[in-house]
Parts: C-alpha cells; sequence; structure tokens
C-alpha cells in the first residue's frame, strides 16, 4: 500500500534520455528490504554522459535521491518525491589494466572482488563481503573483514548537481569511518582501485572464508537492509542492541535478526515505517541503557504515510 504521488507532471519536465526513465516506478522491488512506496520519477542512466545531460537539463528545483543496489537503503511507504537514479547494471562494468581495477558506480562490490581474484589481484577481498555497489562505498568508505576503501582507492569520479565532472584523488575525498567529505549532493559514478599481485587460489580461499563468516553469523536469506548503526567509537553497536534486551524485538512485521543484533528483518509482511519505528525503539532502549547515541547506518529515503499505519494499527 502507497500514496498515490502525481509523477505526471515531472516527467513531462524531464530532458529525453538513452538510459530508462519511469514514472511512478514501484520501489520495493528496488530494495532488499522489499518495502516501501514509488518513485515520482526512477531513472536509470545508460552511462556517464546520461547522466550528466539530466542534470544540466533538468528542472533545477528537482529533488534528487541516488540509489545502488538498494542492499542499505529503506524506502518510506510514502515513496519518494523528485527525482531517484537508480544506479544499475547500465553503469556497473569493470575492467582491469595490470594492477588498477577500474568500476563504474553500479558495479556490485563482490562483482569487483572477483575480477580483482580472476585478475591474479589480491587486497579487495574485503568487498565480497558488503552487499553494494562501488558509489555506495565510496560514499560510506564502506569495510569489512580487515580492509576498507580507503586502502584501495586511487581516484574516482563523481558529477555535481550542475553536471560538472569531478576526479577525485584519495586525499580529496577525506575518508573517515564509514564517511568521506564530498558532498551528500555529489553523485560518483566510478572508481580506479589499485590491487596487488596475488595468488588466485589464495584469494578465492580468502573470498570463500569471508562468505562462510557472513553465513555463519549474519542473517543473509532474509529480507534484510545490511547493518542498522554505526558502530560507536570504542564499541559495537550489536554488543549495544544486544545488552539492551532487544534481541528478537518485534514490531509489527519487523523484528531484529536474533542471529546478528544490528540487523533488522522484515518477517514479511512488514511496512518501512514498522522497520524505522523498530530501529527507533532500539535506539531507545540503548541510550537508556548506555547514555550512546546509535546512528544510523542504513540509508531512510522517502516521506512517511499515515494512511499505512492507520490501515495496519486496524488490522
Amino acid at each position: 500500500m502507497t500514496t498515490s504521488i502525481d509523477s505526471g507532471a515531472l516527467i513531462d519536465r524531464l530532458p529525453p534520455v538513452r538510459g530508462d526513465l519511469v514514472a511512478g516506478a514501484l520501489l520495493n522491488h528496488e530494495t532488499w528490504f522489499r518495502v516501501g512506496g514509488a518513485a515520482e520519477v526512477l531513472f536509470r542512466p545508460a552511462d556517464q554522459d546520461d547522466l550528466v545531460h539530466m542534470l544540466r537539463e533538468m528542472p533545477k528545483s528537482t529533488p534528487l535521491t541516488v540509489m545502488g543496489l538498494g542492499s542499505n537503503t529503506l524506502v518510506r511507504d510514502g515513496g519518494v518525491r523528485g527525482l531517484i537514479i537508480r544506479m544499475g547494471r547500465e553503469m556497473a562494468g569493470i575492467e582491469v589494466d595490470d594492477d588498477e581495477i577500474s568500476a563504474s558506480a553500479g558495479a556490485p562490490d563482490p562483482a569487483v572482488a572477483a575480477a580483482a581474484r580472476d585478475a591474479s589481484l589480491t587486497g579487495l577481498e574485503f568487498l565480497s563481503g558488503i552487499p553494494g555497489t562501488i558509489g555506495g562505498a565510496l560514499r560510506m568508505n564502506a569495510g569489512a573483514y580487515g580492509g576498507e576503501m580507503k586502502d584501495v582507492l586511487i581516484s574516482c569520479n563523481a558529477v555535481d548537481p550542475e553536471g560538472t565532472i569531478h576526479k577525485l584523488s584519495l586525499k580529496d575525498m577525506g575518508f573517515s569511518y564509514r564517511r568521506c567529505r564530498i558532498p551528500e549532493d555529489w553523485i560518483f559514478t566510478s572508481a580506479v582501485m589499485r590491487g596487488v599481485p596475488g595468488d588466485p587460489n589464495a584469494i578465492g580461499a580468502r573470498m570463500a572464508e569471508i562468505r562462510q563468516n557472513r553465513e555463519k553469523s549474519q542473517p543473509m536469506r532474509t529480507r534484510t537492509g545490511g547493518s542498522t548503526f554505526r558502530n560507536p567509537y570504542g564499541h559495537f553497536a550489536w554488543k549495544l542492541v544486544d545488552a539492551a534486551g532487544c534481541r528478537g524485538l518485534k514490531r509489527g512485521g519487523a523484528m531484529v535478526s536474533e542471529k546478528h543484533t544490528n540487523f533488522l528483518i522484515n518477517t514479511g509482511n512488514a511496512t518501512a515505517a514498522e522497520l524505522e519505528g523498530l530501529g527507533e525503539d532500539i535506539r531507545a532502549r540503548v541510550k537508556a541503557r548506555s547514555g550512546i547515541d546509535l546512528q544510523w547506518e542504513i540509508g531512510r529515503i522517502g516521506e512517511p504515510n499515515d494512511s499505512v499505519a492507520a490501515a495496519r494499527g486496524a488490522l
């Protein structure tokens, strides 16, 4: 159930593009949580030039939101106004040249790790444990299993809201824990990373180890959104959540994973409001017990839908 967004007015004012442009596209199929409303307009650019054309020619007042795989995104039930730019298969190219791996922003992180392995390059195995895209990895300095983007990045491209392309160095990125200093409204389009020559068998074994560790410790085969909260300095978010008595906590169709307490799960019929509300319940309990304010790692976009909440309450 979603709100009705009048998407006709906006799409009629957007320039012609080579990629896909869809009014009123349902977004519950675009995220791993499988919840949420519709996009006013969804745009899948054919390439960087197509994106630049859109940004230069569209009405400047148009709200913009960028999505990758939707693995760490919660779309609210009321949908998302404006233009959603979805980095999909059209912008997922990967190339290897000597010890450098070039990837478009829509390239899945595990696919980049696999390309590096096939080229006998080590150092990027950690990406096989991150269920997102290179664009998202750049924005958040994504890391896992002993590696982070700051360890492998050479340079990247980003496009600002005016459609100007910027080539950024590692220093320009200003990486810190799950953050970079590039303006939020700049859109990453590609990255160049460096690997180190290595044994492909050893690289493959490390990737298999990462996959096995994820399957043992995380709710891999559920409708989830990855890590819910950032780790506060000196703490692990899951330990704080567990200590606050939130393991298995529920709100409607949303539940805290019993396998890993920093994961929220859609048990089958959750709304985005229930998932977000459960996250806020957790934050309140952790704050009351430890005095620590947990910060969301999952990106939450769009508008709430009061009619959805009302309907759920009547069930």
